[in-house]
């Protein structure tokens, strides 16, 4: 502590100065407002802090200056520097290993998933990830995965199912015909009329096997058109009139006659792939004239679900019992029913229908309620 008068003169300096000057030469205005703080060095190089400010003793103005050491703070400052040195490279190792361990423990799941996604193949798409935990992120990703191989699986399935009932239907009017022509080459009777009905027998199987592979092609490309692509804006009472137009020799042969019915007020426009759509009407017309009972009539009413049109195509044929109601759209599928088992052709045209709707937004079913005939009713998005 040094203490002045006002003219600068030293009142008191205490021992452990050492008779050095504290603060140097009065500064104007020192101390007289408020304290005055600042940092300085005494001769010996101390670096001290030094507070300052004027006080009256015994009627007489006097400045006081108090300095503080800062070397034991540089000092301690040095140490924590030291430490911190020293420590921070084995806490950053240590940080660094518990981070690791910690991410190994927390990704271990993921690798179990990861190595049990790379054992499934074809041959064992029904096996499953393990989902631990379904509410956290790894168990949204191992049921997403799950639903992926279950889709994988169904998508198997079917092509399997799809290669073996095709090759079974291709293999039948294959065998017919060579079993024709073996028979006729064996035959030495030589008899044109002989050659006339095997070139028949032949023609028929070759046409009702060209019709199986324009099926098969029909149903690869509904298959691949991608939903929402090549949809334009048209009319159903266009489209069905254009089918009809196809399809009246048969409609005269059978002595059919078609009923349509248009309510009030309906939208008849539709936005979809007409192609696609034609084919389905094309079917289920086709269907409906194929089993339909002399003099009969074939009803087609347009009216209107929620934001879709809808078509009903009814018959009075011999019906579609309850238990076939679905079946009738499987790929390959025809009724073993005596009614129908002679009229019954590949089983692709109502498979083709359904994909063709589906891939237009649509739907396709066959009402439940009719005792009598079938109702096919088919529904797609309104047109804008």
């Amino acid at each position: 502590m040094e203490v002045r008068d006002m003219s600068g003169a030293v009142l008191y300096r205490s021992d452990n100065l050492n008779g050095q000057g504290l603060g140097g030469k009065q500064v104007p205005g020192e101390g007289e407002e408020n304290f005055n703080e600042r940092a300085d060095y005494l001769r010996d190089g101390t670096h001290v802090l030094l507070i300052s400010h004027t006080h009256p003793v015994q009627g007489k103005m006097l400045l006081i200056r108090l300095g503080y050491s800062l070397a034991p703070f540089r000092e301690r400052m040095r140490q924590f520097l030291g430490i911190l040195l020293i420590a921070l490279p084995a806490t950053l190792l240590l940080a660094g290993l518990a981070g690791y361990l910690i991410a190994k423990r927390a990704f271990r799941p993921l690798e179990q998933m990861a190595a049990r996604a790379e054992t499934i193949s074809s041959s064992n798409l029904n096996d499953r990830l393990q989902v631990e935990n379904p509410q956290d992120e790894l168990g949204h990703m191992a049921r997403v995965l799950n639903h992926l191989l279950e889709r994988l699986e169904q998508a198997f399935a079917q092509l399997q199912r799809f290669t073996a009932d095709a090759a079974h239907e291709l293999r039948t009017p294959l065998a017919a015909i060579r079993s024709v022509g073996e028979l006729t080459l064996g035959d030495e009777r030589q008899e044109i009329e002989l050659y006339r009905d095997a070139l028949g027998s032949i023609l028929e199987e070759a046409a009702v096997l060209n019709q199986t592979i324009e099926d098969l092609l029909l149903l690869a490309k509904a298959e691949a058109a991608q939903p929402g692509a090549g949809r334009t804006t048209f009319s159903l009472i266009e489209l069905t009139a254009e089918v009809l137009t196809v399809l009246e020799v048969l409609l005269e042969d059978h002595e059919l006659s078609v009923d349509e019915k248009i309510e009030e007020g309906v939208p008849v426009v539709v936005h979809a792939d007409r192609g696609l759509v034609r084919a389905a009407f094309m079917n289920v017309l086709h269907n409906a004239v194929k089993f339909s009972p002399p003099h009969s009539a074939i009803r087609v009413n347009y009216s209107t679900a929620p934001g879709m049109a809808e078509v009903s195509i009814e018959d009075e044929g011999p019906g579609i019992t309850h238990e076939e109601r679905d079946l009738v759209f499987e790929r390959f599928y025809t009724s073993g029913a005596h009614q129908t088992s002679s009229k019954a052709g590949s089983g692709i045209g109502l498979s083709i229908a359904r994909l063709a709707i589906q891939r237009n937004g649509g739907e396709i079913f066959f009402d439940p309620l009719v005792s009598r005939g079938a109702r096919c009713i088919i529904r797609l998005p309104l047109g804008h």
